[in-house]
């Protein structure tokens, strides 16, 4: 069991939080490039510093579920039952980070993020460390044995297979599409 968090960690995430959704607001609001740093710590009531403490860059306010996304990815691999097959439980979370991402009132922070180069550039290289982290999640499954090629492959697959998803009319269908693909290749390289 986990222990609840002290009162300083709280804090440290009432704040990030407060920072990320006043910024987001300020650029849904404004446009993403007519918000600056200042203008998003001054309405957040805190200093430069504490947005820069909190967020390595502007891009990073906007993918503020950054860390946590990669982490249910490599959770998904990692902390499944012994006998739960790899290629459902990515599926089955992959699902569920789709559904944030096509929520009601999504929409305008997908437009924003197709509007912007910064942004799509930014979202593009955390695909590529989110699947190299699980790809790692992958190769060190011992429960897996798969070569290095097929987890980098199934990773890259299932981190596409969201960003697809994400920007589909239909975003299960193809979330479910692509998995069938997973599915099959993973199947093709078993030993």
């Amino acid at each position: 069991m986990t222990e609840p968090p002290g009162r300083r960690e709280r804090k440290k995430a009432e704040t990030r939080r407060k920072i990320a959704d006043t910024a987001l607001r300020l650029f849904l609001e404004h446009g993403y490039d007519a918000v600056g740093i200042r203008e998003v710590a001054a309405e957040a009531d805190v200093a430069v510093t504490t947005v820069f403490a909190h967020f390595a860059s502007k891009e990073a306010l906007v993918f503020e579920r950054d860390q946590d996304f990669e982490q249910r990815l490599t959770r998904a691999v990692t902390d499944r039952p012994p006998h739960d097959p790899l290629v459902p439980a990515l599926h089955r979370e992959v699902r569920a980070l789709v559904r944030h991402c096509t929520a009601e009132g999504s929409a305008p922070v997908r437009r924003m993020i197709e509007g912007s180069s910064a942004l799509r550039e930014y979202e593009e290289s955390m695909g590529l460390r989110h699947a190299q982290a699980l790809a790692a999640a992958l190769a060190a499954d011992p429960r897996l044995a798969r070569s290095a090629t097929a987890c980098r492959a199934t990773a890259r697959f299932t981190i596409d297979a969201y960003a697809l998803a994400c920007r589909a009319d239909d975003p299960g269908a193809t979330v479910d599409e692509v998995f069938r693909m997973i599915e099959a290749a993973w199947e093709a390289t078993a030993p």
